[in-house]
């Protein structure tokens, strides 16, 4: 019989104390703040910092924050500090940055030489990963350190993270984390879980270590801190339920992949092209999504000059650019290779989908597309041509850059 893990409570008055742990350790903590009418990732100084009382609302191609309300009373808000779900960043950000410059080079006179001046990250703890925002950190570890074609760039800053995760409590509409695997109870590997519970007269932290250095920050919070009584246990495990009742969007991932390969040439890709503004919000704001172009730029005296590495997309007809013109000169060819890799031919690549059901796709498409419903179209109304699926492979089968 498996040993009950040890889980402790801390008081949301007593917040400041787990910032203060990880602080004194040399991390920079960076987690969710209110800018511009969004959940945002930034530097925390404060537990004041965090989202207090805010929630988010989310259908397809909407966002918009409001304060949260405890029992619906308008005029009862509480101060939940994980009350939300997404916002439109993830922690790609910070391991897969948008812009790097990969080296600069200065000639002086006869003198010429090649720095590569970026310095070294800090040491950084991630506060409030949800569960499948870890999920999708293990896909980028996978891609991006896990074959033979290891990003450096990417390994320097995921080396070391300290990762503060919460099991979500609520859900968006356009989450379908459940359909994925990933959500809405945090697995992986963390070193510290949260789960916060918001009541009539409660706001507390159920609190589980995932490492010893989580451990050791635990131990830190004694005596703020006091282990979770199984009723506690109980009612966070019930919150955590709750969450996954409420996801709505489904998406039906059996035989996923030979059900895309072998629908290349549905008629539902006209359809989507006929709505898709190839915008690339959808490939920004992925947490998986991994693309990048070189770009080289020089001063107008022509003594400096620096190579950049910036996100890109496929969406942009540049990114298939080949001498001669776009391979994917048409909308309906690049939203078929974005969500036919994402979903199909990543499983070819990586061993697992590139999606992680977190639904920032679909609230951050300005036409509302959605890829649940995308899929369902195609299941439900397969193409009759028996001869799509050896076309695919010309295309779909190839999402590097």
């Amino acid at each position: 019989m498996t040993a009950r893990v040890i889980q402790y409570v801390l008081e949301n008055k007593d917040f400041q104390h787990l910032l203060d742990a990880v602080i004194k350790r040399g991390y920079q903590v960076l987690g969710p703040t209110v800018r511009d009418a969004a959940i945002v990732y930034d530097e925390l100084k404060s537990a004041a910092d965090l989202p207090v009382g805010w929630t988010d609302e989310q259908e397809a191609g909407h966002y918009r924050l409001r304060r949260r309300n405890n029992n619906n009373s308008s005029n009862n808000n509480d101060e939940a500090r994980f009350g939300y779900v997404v916002g439109p960043q993830s922690w790609k950000k910070y391991l897969h940055p948008a812009e790097v410059r990969l080296l600069t080079a200065e000639r002086s006179g006869q003198t010429f030489r090649i720095l590569n001046n970026e310095s070294a990250p800090p040491r950084r703890a991630f506060l409030g990963v949800r569960a499948c925002e870890l999920a999708a950190i293990a896909v980028q570890d996978l891609v991006l350190q896990g074959d033979g074609y290891r990003d450096p760039i990417y390994a320097a800053h995921r080396v070391g993270i300290f990762i503060v995760a919460v099991n979500c409590t609520q859900a968006a509409p356009t989450c379908f984390c459940t359909s994925m695997g990933t959500g809405p109870r945090v697995r992986g590997a963390y070193d510290l879980v949260l789960t916060e519970l918001v009541g009539p007269g409660k706001h507390e932290f159920v609190i589980e270590a995932g490492s010893d250095a989580g451990a050791e920050v635990l131990a830190d919070l004694a005596p703020a801190s006091s282990v979770a009584s199984e009723a506690v246990s109980r009612e966070a495990e019930a919150a955590v339920e709750r969450a996954a009742s409420q996801i709505q969007r489904r998406m039906d991932t059996t035989g996923i992949r030979d059900l895309l390969d072998a629908n290349f040439d549905h008629p539902r890709w006209d359809n989507v092209a006929q709505r898709c503004l190839t915008c690339a919000n959808c490939t920004m704001v992925c947490p998986t999504c991994f693309c990048t172009t070189v770009e080289d730029v020089s001063d107008v005296t022509g003594t400096r000059a620096e190579r950049w590495r910036k996100w890109d997309s496929c969406f942009t007809q540049n990114f298939s650019y080949i001498h001669g013109g776009s391979v994917r000169s048409s909308a309906k060819s690049r939203y078929r290779q974005w969500m036919t890799h994402k979903l199909a031919s990543w499983i070819d690549q990586f061993g697992s989908s590139g999606c992680v059901g977190c639904g920032r796709c679909i609230t951050w498409c300005p036409v509302g597309i959605d890829i649940t419903e995308e899929v369902r179209a195609i299941r439900e109304s397969p193409a009759s041509s028996s001869s799509n699926s050896s076309s695919s492979s010309k295309e779909s089968s190839h999402g590097n850059p």
